[in-house]
């Protein structure tokens, strides 16, 4: 697929994800995963990280673009602002991993900056987390959000490595749905009460 067709797709999957279509926003994150992949696997393997640490920055880009998903503006392309997560989830994984070998810097060139906006309010972020399963919300919490990696979070949870990516994978998909139930809600009320606040 051209460059500018996926742009096109993946901005209008986006668009229609943002009104609150449930089924689109899903086909959207599938469409972008081998993406990200993509981008992270070229990365890592430029400066010498392994793969299951590109896998591990996907994972965080995942939830990134899901938390962070009200913050692209619609009427810019969409890709720039994906690199720019993925961008920025690589190089707190490398810094994480005391890596001063790994020049970051070519890692800025390497991955170009978008327009990656600010990020969603705490008391949002930590209400969806709550929701989540103990053992889902303690990987969420230590993997996405204190910056642990996944080994360290493994060590400190009792778990394996895939078990941990296991976790933060379904964790994703579970924020993914209480996104899309709230999002639903949230379109109910509008049309019950279109002039109300």
């Amino acid at each position: 697929m051209e460059e500018s067709a996926r742009e096109e797709e993946w901005a209008a999957l986006m668009r229609a994800a943002l009104a609150g279509d449930a089924g689109t926003y899903r086909r959207f994150l599938q469409s972008i995963t081998p993406y990200l992949r993509r981008l992270a696997q070229q990365s890592c393997a430029r400066f010498g990280a392994s793969a299951s640490d590109a896998e591990d920055a996907v994972q965080e880009a995942l939830l990134a673009i899901h938390l962070k998903r009200g913050t692209w503006d619609p009427a810019r392309p969409i890709t720039p602002w994906l690199s720019a997560i993925v961008r920025n989830k690589l190089i707190d994984m490398l810094r994480r991993a005391g890596q001063p070998a790994v020049p970051i810097d070519n890692l800025v060139e390497v991955l170009p900056a978008g327009e990656a906006g600010s990020a969603p309010e705490a008391g949002d972020i930590e209400r969806l987390i709550g929701k989540l399963k103990d053992q889902q919300r303690s990987v969420v919490r230590m993997v996405s959000l204190e910056g642990c990696s996944a080994r360290e979070a493994a060590t400190r949870l009792g778990m394996s490595e895939t078990g941990v990516r296991v976790a933060l994978h379904r964790a994703l998909k579970s924020l993914a749905s209480l996104y899309e139930a709230g999002a639903g809600r949230a379109m109910v009320k509008r049309a019950r009460d279109p002039g109300g606040g």
